[in-house]
């Protein structure tokens, strides 16, 4: 998010100074500032593999799915007890084309119709879509402006540690930590894209030296942390061929990898007091030999190899695919001479469309006779004060205090997504499109759901976006209500989750920081001649 930001700025004829707290590669000195305490290792992944401290930040670690929030997002849902957001989906909607370019990924098209479907019930759809980042690193998609751009300038392995504020509400300057010396660094303007956790870290110690900052101790900062409610309790398993045939990736002539998700209209999610969710197949559990493929087994050997694996995709997805340790490779091993074609030219195909082919394949989907899928859910994860983030007593070697990481999810959390798959397993039957087989027994679901449940990947809502100071750390803008040029580009300001990745509604929001950074820059500059 900072690269993508210094750009945009440049753009905009301004010069940007990107202060990156880690070097071209990720270091165990750098990993170490990540080494947050987690109170609910069983929620929430490793604070350190869910982050990285190198340039191009958390990108190195992202899958470059890319989804907009939807429009029922932005509104007031009084079902779930939700207020309408402070920016509206069409003050976002210019920004959607650019966003969608600065991630590398294509055009801004996320409907596509199913061909030869026609349904009688519009309970839920079947077009909407997902859109993939072929280069998802930024500082690979990015290298020629990297070297070549006059307007950015990049000091790396500058860790910031706290602000220095005057009594106007302004942020005078960093204090930063290099090369085991402190310093400071005069500012006309900050914009921090630290990452969620890490940018709500920067804000409670600077909290911490002046506690009325931010609503206070009991204030909304470190509060409302999201990510999503995803797993699998249940399979799916296609009876209609244009559907079955229209849910793997496929290029659409836009610009990149593309997949249709079934979703719930607002009609639907109204009706049934829904929080928003997205469901799609996928293939068995690649780490249950059971499956008997030779490709499914050879992509669980590959995540298991060192050094592979990590390049392949990020820790915390590696982990959900691989289970727990010890892994069992012997009965992959046999699934492997058990079905040595399919695998001779599957992982060739795969690795070859996955690191060197024009447009880089997300991930893999392998169809099967059955036509029988385990079923995503990607449920939005609903806003609590109780699940939050404090400061612990331990410090880091620049001297910041770590996170105290609290996570939580609720159980209206759990009901929803219940209900979201009674909702779809009704609408399935009665359109003859599939039918779903639950892994669990009724009374088992909730806690199904509930075992299924990890994240820290997506990192939303402690430095919530609101009207009023009372209710948030900034407004519309992303600029901070106490400190009004400070401000938060990041998915931390997310106030609400949505069943969409966070990513590309933050470069939105951050592409529309920008111009406004850039037309108070001009205000600036006719003041100050006017005054000369």
């Amino acid at each position: 998010m900072g690269l993508n930001m210094a750009f945009a700025l440049a753009d905009r004829n301004l010069r940007v100074l990107v202060l990156e707290s880690g070097d071209m590669a990720e270091t165990a000195e750098n990993r170490d500032l990540s080494a947050d305490e987690l109170l609910t290792p069983d929620t929430h992944y490793a604070p350190e593999i869910t982050v990285t401290r190198r340039l191009g930040g958390a990108s190195n670690l992202w899958g470059g799915r890319c989804v907009p929030c939807d429009p029922i997002d932005f509104q007031a849902r009084p079902w779930l007890d939700l207020p309408a957001w402070p920016v509206t989906k069409a003050d976002l909607d210019p920004y959607l084309g650019p966003a969608c370019a600065a991630l590398g990924a294509g055009e801004p098209v996320f409907s596509d119709p199913v061909p030869s479907l026609t349904l009688c019930d519009d309970a839920f759809d079947t077009d909407r879509l997902e859109r993939w980042s072929d280069t998802p690193r930024a500082q690979v998609l990015h290298r020629d402006r990297l070297e070549t751009d006059p307007r950015v300038m990049i000091a790396t392995g500058v860790s910031v540690t706290g602000m220095d504020h005057n009594a106007a509400g302004k942020v005078t300057a960093l204090r930063v930590w290099m090369n085991k010396a402190t310093g400071h660094v005069p500012v006309r303007q900050v914009v921090l894209a630290a990452g969620g956790n890490a940018s709500t870290r920067l804000l409670l110690n600077v909290q911490a030296e002046t506690p009325a900052l931010f609503g206070g101790p009991d204030g909304p900062l470190g509060r409302y942390y999201m990510g999503h409610v995803n797993g699998q309790i249940a399979d799916i398993i296609m009876t209609d061929e244009a559907l079955h045939d229209a849910l793997d990736f496929y290029v659409d002539g836009h610009g990149s990898y593309v997949r249709r998700r079934i979703t719930p209209t607002d009609a639907t999610q109204k009706a049934h007091r829904l929080a928003n969710v997205a469901f799609w197949p996928v293939v068995p559990e690649i780490a249950q030999a059971a499956h008997r493929s030779g490709p499914l087994s050879s992509v669980f050997l590959g995540l298991g190899l060192p050094g592979l694996g990590s390049r392949l995709i990020a820790a915390p997805i590696r982990l959900k695919h691989m289970g727990p340790k010890p892994w069992r490779r012997g009965p992959h091993l046999r699934n492997l001479m058990r079905d040595p074609i399919k695998t001779a030219t599957f992982v060739p195909w795969f690795l070859w469309h996955r690191r060197y082919a024009r447009h880089r394949i997300p991930g893999f989907f392998l169809k099967n006779p059955g036509r029988r899928y385990g079923l995503e859910f990607h449920s939005e994860h609903l806003p609590s004060p109780d699940s939050r983030m404090t400061l612990s007593k331990a410090r880091d070697h620049t001297g910041l205090r770590r996170l105290r990481i609290d996570f939580r999810f609720a159980t209206r959390d759990v009901e929803s997504v219940l209900k979201a798959h009674i909702a779809l397993e009704r609408w399935l039957e009665e359109t003859g499109l599939a039918r779903l087989e639950y892994r669990f027994a009724p009374a088992d679901r909730a806690a199904g759901v509930l075992f299924e449940a990890r994240h820290g990947n997506h990192q939303e809502g402690t430095v919530r976006m609101a009207h009023t100071p009372q209710e948030g750390v900034v407004d519309g803008w992303g600029t901070c209500f106490d400190l009004t040029n400070l401000h938060v580009v990041s998915t931390a300001i997310l106030p609400t989750s949505s069943q969409a990745n966070p990513t590309l509604t933050a470069l939105q929001l951050g592409l529309r920081l920008a111009d406004r950074l850039v037309q108070n820059s001009v205000s600036v500059a006719h003041r100050e001649a006017a005054d000369a």
